[in-house]
């Protein structure tokens, strides 16, 4: 594996599988100590052994992240154990799609709280240290639907497109302490949520897609592994589509 110029601690949550599977293991090649996050101890526990085994730095957590006094509780256990998150990655999401009309308050509030609120909390307990060392990433995973909008995802649109003003917002907050937040807006990536898409489905948003084909996982981690570097010191309060030209 890889060094970078300074070891440095990054929590990702949803890393138990695709996308967030792919940013821990692209941010521990670099160098990083990796703190898996998801539901599942089996799942993130799985993605850390993997990372350990092939010469990284990393552990796991099982976490419900829509549960706030969970997340605080977790929060300051880490910040106990480590002093500080140098790296934050929101990416855990999930989906209750359905028409307005025939959408509950469960659905509703079960996105919100996962995909948006769950944002709120891990920042809210974790950037404190990283504007008192003057050196933070914050990366916030929102989706092309934030930006457009889609019939069926009410609760997941207003989740994304929360993620980005708050992206925006909390950018300007931080910038004087050295602490950079982005978003990346995913498009349509293979994952084992597009696997479960019939043939006739997944040509039709193949057909939209200016490029052809579907993303990779790999393609998101990439920008994401970028965003939080040295490199990216001067960028922020931006939202980067990874879409094969979705969204232009």
């Amino acid at each position: 594996m890889s060094e970078t110029t300074e070891k440095r601690i990054a929590l990702v949550t949803g890393a138990g599988r695709g996308i967030g599977k792919s940013i821990a293991k692209l941010l521990a090649s670099k160098g990083h100590h990796v703190i898996c996050v998801s539901r599942s101890e089996s799942s993130c526990g799985a993605v850390a052994d993997a990372i350990n085994a092939s010469g990284g730095s990393a552990e796991s957590r099982a976490l419900d992240v829509a549960d706030k006094a969970a997340v605080k509780e977790a929060c300051e256990a880490l910040l106990e154990q480590h002093g500080n998150i140098d790296i934050l990655v929101n990416n855990a999401g999930i989906t209750r799609d359905g028409l307005l009309f025939r959408m509950s308050d469960d659905d509703w509030d079960d996105v919100i709280e996962t995909n948006l609120s769950s944002c709120f909390t891990f920042i809210k307990y974790l950037a404190r240290p990283m504007t008192r060392k003057r050196w933070g990433r914050i990366i916030n995973m929102t989706s092309v639907i934030g930006l457009t909008g889609n019939a069926g995802q009410a609760n997941y649109a207003a989740a994304k497109a929360g993620m980005i003003g708050m992206t925006k917002s909390l950018a300007k907050e931080f910038a004087a302490r050295n602490v950079t937040v982005n978003a990346v807006a995913p498009g349509f990536i293979a994952t084992d949520m597009t696997a479960e898409l019939n043939e006739t489905q997944q040509e039709a948003i193949v057909g939209i897609i200016p490029m052809k084909r579907m993303g990779e996982a790999k393609d998101i981690a990439a920008v994401t592994g970028f965003l939080a570097s040295e490199d990216a010191g001067y960028i922020t309060g931006q939202v980067f589509t990874v879409d094969g030209g979705m969204v232009m």
